[in-house]
């Protein structure tokens, strides 16, 4: 289906036209024609299907017929979980609102306060932002909030996740009653679910290209590996088999830094993303490797949902991360819009049991490669090891065979309650009585 049969404005087909859009992914069928009949509604959609077009695209033609080059005022506010994805829906919107004078302005944490201020002065029509920053803007009564018609939950199921539901619930308690509010979520859990009900009007459901689904898409494949051999082989990997942009996963940010100080040791070009970068220094991480100046970006699942890095082919997992479900958006970093893509996981032997839960998360079992000189020694099973520990000729009680204690114990003090302890007490003589 076209882009151009949705009902979309002449402006914003031209500039979808610019950036190679002209055929409507499966999400967009569906979720923007339920935009325009003003439903509330909980879209289940993996990244890398098209959902922020999805939403933005018809909340921004909604604006552009009814808004004049002047008259800018808060009409619609998006709230995602980070930073990255937060920069990303941003230039989503600025691109398909080019032809168009509407403005959005960006909020999130770590950038300059005041300079966020003074753009929303200026005029705004629609706000893209992480939750805890909205919520400084508000209290600062920087943001008029009674116009707001539209609400999106972007990533709705990371926000739970990261704890970052108390401040949204916090801004929807200052938003006025009368909204549309969309809810957009990777997986549609328990926990999404009940935070729908508390924020959504009978909502209608949309469900494309479930988490296991999405994986269809990237080849997988595990590495059986060390714990310490782990760095080693990402560095032999990627130069051996000449991967030109890759990037790698890990579970921590002190992590990070080592596995990419290895890596520039080893003469790959490497820089990381993680919570302790500021936003300059991850945005600019991030431009370097999307123009190649860069061969690997090492980044924590933090940036694991909000990375747009076109064309990108490898993912590697350093390890499997704590929430099963962070697998899956790691990998979608790769294979995105129907290209192939290939996730590479390094699995040490105390991953078996982490790696089973993935597999059952995607519905099918990862093919393993196992790479020369670097599969994990089998320690063999001692059968009966039990028995020689714990053979009765050898052990008295459960602890073993007692020793004789050699420590000196020291005497309790008798009392008149003893009776009879030790030597008898000698008669007193009575010679002396008779001699006076």
């Amino acid at each position: 289906m076209s882009l151009a049969t949705l009902g979309l404005s002449s402006e914003i087909i031209k500039a979808l036209k610019e950036k190679g859009y002209e055929t409507a992914t499966p999400i967009q069928k569906v979720l923007i024609p339920m935009v325009f009949n003003g439903h509330d509604i909980m879209a289940g959609a993996q990244t890398g299907t098209g959902k922020t077009a999805g939403f933005a695209l018809p909340i921004i033609h909604d604006f552009s017929q009814k808004s004049s080059n002047e008259n800018h005022h808060l009409r619609a506010i998006v709230i995602v979980p980070t930073r990255e994805l937060a920069r990303q829906v941003y230039e989503s919107f600025e691109a398909y609102a080019k032809y168009t004078s509407l403005k959005t302005v960006l909020l999130y944490g770590g950038a300059n306060m005041t300079a966020q201020a003074n753009r929303l002065k200026a005029g705004v029509d629609i706000i893209v932002s992480t939750s805890g920053r909205l919520l400084e803007h508000i209290g600062q009564k920087n943001i008029d909030l009674k116009a707001v018609r539209y609400l999106v939950l972007d990533e709705a199921d990371t926000i739970l996740d990261m704890g970052f539901v108390h401040e949204v619930m916090q801004v929807i308690e200052r938003l006025p009653k009368k909204r549309q509010n969309i809810l957009i979520s990777a997986t549609l859990s328990g926990s999404v679910k009940r935070l729908a009900t508390s924020i959504l009007h009978k909502p209608k459901l949309v469900e494309v290209d479930s988490m296991g689904t999405s994986a269809s898409k990237v080849k997988l494949v595990v590495c059986p590996v060390s714990k310490e051999q782990k760095t080693e082989l990402l560095s032999f990997l990627i130069g051996s088999r000449n991967y030109q942009k890759v990037l790698v996963f890990v579970r921590k940010k002190e992590e990070a830094d080592e596995v990419a100080e290895a890596l520039n040791l080893s003469g790959l070009k490497t820089s990381t993303i993680h919570g302790d970068k500021n936003s300059g220094q991850r945005k600019r991480a991030l431009e370097s490797f999307k123009e190649g100046k860069i061969r690997v970006l090492v980044a924590t699942d933090i940036a694991a949902r909000g990375l747009d890095i076109p064309d990108l082919g490898i993912v590697m997992n350093y390890d499997i991360p704590h929430v099963t479900g962070d697998f899956v958006h790691r990998i979608g970093r790769t294979g995105r819009a129907g290209k192939s893509g290939l996730a590479i996981t390094l699995l040490s032997p105390k991953e078996e049991i982490a790696l089973k839960d993935v597999e059952r998360l995607i519905g099918k079992a990862i093919n393993r490669e196992e790479i020369e000189g670097y599969v994990p020694k089998v320690e063999k099973e001692q059968r009966g090891a039990r028995k020689k520990v714990a053979t009765k000729s050898k052990t008295d009680g459960a602890f073993g065979r007692k020793k004789l204690s050699t420590v000196k114990t020291k005497k309790r003090k008798t009392t008149k309650r003893d009776g009879f302890i030790g030597k008898p007490k000698k008669e007193k003589s009575n010679s002396k009585k008779r001699g006076r």
